[in-house]
C-alpha cells in the first residue's frame, strides 16, 4: 500500500508508518484492498498486486472515508467505485447515516467519482495542501447521506 500511495499521492503521500498506526492502533477504523490477479501481476511473483486501496473511519452516525487510491494504470476501470461502495457499506453495517471526505480540488479523477456517488462539497479549506513546487491547492469537504 506504501508503493502505490507514493505512485498516487507524489507530493503528499502517506509514509508506512502512518499505515502501520491506523491499521494497529484506531480500532474504529478499517482498509480495503483492490487485487489484480494473473501471471506476474506482483512484482513478488505471487500472482496478486494491490491495485487499490480504502479506509474508512466510523465514530456514531458519520463514517469518513480516510483515504482512496487507485493505481494510476488501472484508473477507469471501475477499482475506484468498488472500493467506494465497500466504504459505503462498511459505513452503513457499523450504524452510519452519512459519509464525508476531503479531497484536493485538483484531484479531477477523485472529484469525478465522488460526484458521480453523489458527494456534494459543503465546504472548501482555501490553501490546505501543499505542492512541492507552486500554488497552495484547496481542500473541498464532500458529504453524501447514506440510505
Amino acid at each position: 500500500m506504501a508503493a502505490l500511495e507514493s505512485r498516487c499521492f507524489p507530493h503528499d503521500a502517506w509514509p508506512e508508518q502512518t499505515f502501520w498506526a491506523e491499521l494497529a492502533g484506531r480500532p474504529r477504523r478499517g482498509y480495503w484492498v483492490a487485487l489484480a490477479a494473473g501471471p506476474n501481476a506482483s512484482d513478488e511473483g505471487m500472482g496478486e498486486k494491490v491495485v487499490g486501496y480504502a479506509g474508512l473511519d466510523v465514530s456514531g452516525e458519520v463514517a469518513d472515508v480516510m483515504t482512496l487510491a487507485v493505481d494510476p494504470r488501472q484508473r477507469g476501470a471501475g477499482v475506484g467505485a468498488a472500493l467506494l461502495q465497500t466504504l459505503h457499506t462498511a459505513g452503513r453495517h457499523r450504524g452510519a447515516l452519512a459519509m464525508m471526505l476531503e479531497v484536493r480540488a485538483d484531484n479531477r479523477a477523485a472529484r469525478c467519482l465522488y460526484d458521480a456517488h453523489g458527494y456534494a462539497t459543503i465546504h472548501t479549506r482555501s490553501d490546505y495542501y501543499r505542492t512541492s513546487a507552486g500554488p497552495w491547492v484547496d481542500a473541498l469537504i464532500m458529504r453524501k447521506e447514506l440510505r
